[in-house]
Formats: C-alpha cells, structure tokens, sequence
C-alpha cells in the first residue's frame, strides 16, 4: 500500500496489523493499523512511530515522499510501545531530527530505551512552527498514559490525538467514508470501552480543551481518519464520557447445568416488558471485551453465576475484575445466580458490584432448577426507574 495524502503536504505512511487479534487483553477481531503521519514544509514533521516489526513498512512509505534523513522532528505523542517501537530505528535513520515529546513522554522513552536521543520537551500551548503549518501543543495526560499529548494544526484543521478517536481496524480504507460510519463507530465504542472508560473525567477535561479548535479532520494513531463524521464522533466521545446510558440492560452469566440461565432468560423477558432493549452476554461465548462494549452505553448490569466450590464460577470472577478495573460510573446494577446448597455466588458478585458503586437491586437466588412459578415471578417484575 502507498503512502496517502490527507492534505497537500501530509501524508498518511503507517502500517497495517492484519493478524492482530488481542490487543491488552481484549479482541480485535478486525486486526489493527499503526497511524504515522508524515508532515512535508520547510520542515518536515513525523508525527508518531509504529510498532517495531512494522518499522521497514513505515519507512518504504515515508521514502515515496522523501529521503527520511531529511526530517527535521520527530514527535512522539505517547511512548507505548505500539507507537515507540520503532524509535530506535528511526532516530538511527534521520541523526538531524530532534525528538518531541511531553515531560512524561521523556521519562517513558528514557526508560523504555535507555538512548541519549536529543529530546524537545513541550508543554501546552507551545507551538512547533514547521514553515507554512504550525503544530499546536495540547497535553492530554492518562488519556490513556501519563505522557499522551495531541497536536492540532490549525493551517489544515487537523487534530492528530494519537489513541484519542481511534479504533482497531486493519483495512485498506484510510478514511471514515470509506470504511463506513457503523463500523468505524462500533470499533470507536470497543475502544473506548476497553481502553479509555476508566479515564472518562480525563477524557471529558481534553474535549473542554479541544472546543477552540475547528476541527474538519481527526488522525488518529489507529483506525480510520475521521473527514465526514468528525462531529459525529466527538459528540459520542462527549457521551461516552459523561457516562450517559440508554435505556438498555445488559445481561451477563455463566450457567453449569442451565438453571441461572434459565433465571437470565426470564430477566430478559422482564426488561423488554419495560420496554428495554436487552442484550443477553452469555461468558461461555462472548469474549470480555465484547460485553464491555454493550456496557458502554448500558443503564442496567445484571451478572449470574452459579455457586462453584462456595465462589463463583471463574469466567464471571474474571469478568467482574475486568468492569471494576474500568470503572463505568452511573449505572444499576444486580446479581442472580443458582445454587445447591451453599449460594455464596451471587452475595460475591452483589458485593463486587456495589463497591464499583453501583445502584444495587434486589439480588435473585434460586435454590437447584428454578420452578415455572419462579421463572414467572422473575418475568412479572419491574426494575426500571
């Protein structure tokens, strides 16, 4: 694949990870690309790095440009190693370029690499004049390191927030329209559901800062660049971080002989008798990352497990482990579960949740296989508010 032009004078020269399906932990079933962004003016610019075996497929495209000697800076937006890892190699290529980064950003990549690299520390507000463009510093950090940081170049209205606004998509569409709103929006949501929830007030703070700018195109440093659906996407990232929910429950369970899936069915029934949409998760087929995303936008979340050697069963642990690591705020919870004789299961999965501080409901208990009767009383209740 060639290099791509956003802009007169800027150009897209990443790499694509077609055989990339889990990335920390979660899937991503559509592999992922490594966004570098190539800045050509009386200086010229690149703007972040990819992951190291990526590193020769990067330069190939920045050399259909120019000679990568002749680069002038290097900014470095965050030092993960998805976006650092061909550092090394690339200062080694271009020994005039100075190296841009945040004050973290320096700390990460001195112990990342341990190299003497002529570093240029920068701060909000400072601007990077490259001749007819100027990069314009905003620190965004835990969005999602400590050292992460944007640039905007208000000469061609781009913001380049490197993981902000991206998604994990290995395709040859490089932009939104191309790609199309449904899954680029869908692979935002798992994004950010997996990545970024945890860090919504930071997030939230960054789209206070981003407001000034007139934003026509966002790059981010994976996915898609966004250059029809940029307020589209800003606004759900306005959503996502307010923790705003829809009226949905999400229903997630494991089951040993099916009887707390037969309790999860019936809930089902109950909330569409409210009128919710309701998406059932059951843990034996759908992979953690996946029922994160459902929760992203979720009012309600239900987990049942059945009672295991007095725990609970070892999918719904770990799954408990994974939300209360990510933190989603304002939602409403509840635990429901089956048992033999001891039932510690779903007063563990009630605790879990309500120290993630959830509203609590009525846990659901059922002694061995839940009775027509029993089923019944579970579909006759009301739980939205």
């Amino acid at each position: 694949m060639k290099s791509v032009e956003l802009k007169k004078g800027i150009y897209w020269v990443g790499a694509i990870d077609w055989d990339l399906r889990n990335f920390h932990g979660y899937l991503t079933q559509r592999g992922s690309s490594y966004n570098a962004y190539l800045i050509v003016d009386e200086k010229t610019a690149l703007i972040d790095t990819v992951k190291a075996p990526f590193c020769g497929e990067m330069l190939e495209r920045v050399r259909q440009i120019i000679d990568p000697e002749k680069i002038d800076y290097v900014v470095s937006n965050h030092a993960e190693m998805d976006h650092s890892g061909a550092l090394p190699e690339v200062m080694k290529i271009c020994p005039n370029a100075q190296l841009v980064v945040s004050p973290h950003g320096e700390k990460a990549l001195n112990n990342h690499f341990q190299n003497t690299w002529p570093f240029k520390v920068v701060q909000t507000g400072d601007v990077i004049p490259l001749g007819r463009r100027n990069l314009h510093v905003v620190l965004m950090p835990m969005v999602h390191w400590p050292d992460s940081m944007a640039l905007y170049i208000p000469e061609d209205k781009i913001l380049l927030p490197n993981d902000a606004f991206g998604q994990h998509v290995a395709s040859s569409e490089r932009f939104d329209d191309e790609l199309g709103w449904d899954i680029a929006h869908e692979e935002s949501a798992k994004y950010y559901a997996n990545i970024a929830l945890i860090y919504s007030k930071q997030v939230k703070k960054v789209l206070g800062d981003l407001e000034p700018f007139d934003i026509e195109m966002i790059a981010p440093s994976h996915g898609v660049i966004w250059r029809t659906h940029v307020q589209e996407i800003i606004a759900e990232y306005k959503k996502w971080a307010a923790n705003v929910t829809d009226d949905k429950a999400v229903i997630v369970y494991d089951t040993m002989w099916g009887s707390t899936k037969l309790m999860a069915e019936a809930m089902e029934k109950a909330f569409e008798n409210q009128g919710l949409q309701v998406v059932m998760m059951n843990l034996q087929a759908c992979h953690i990352s996946d029922v994160m995303t459902e929760i992203l936008n979720a009012k309600y979340i239900c987990v049942g497990s059945p009672t295991l050697n007095g725990t609970l069963l070892p999918t719904v642990a770990g799954f408990l482990c994974y939300l209360k690591g990510l933190a989603p705020q304002n939602r409403i919870a509840m635990s429901f579960g089956s048992y033999g004789w001891g039932g510690q299961s779903v007063a563990e999965i009630h605790q879990i949740l309500e120290s993630c501080g959830f509203e609590m409901l009525e846990p659901i208990k059922i002694k061995y296989i839940p009775t027509p009767q029993m089923l019944e009383e579970i579909k006759a209740k009301a739980w939205r508010n």
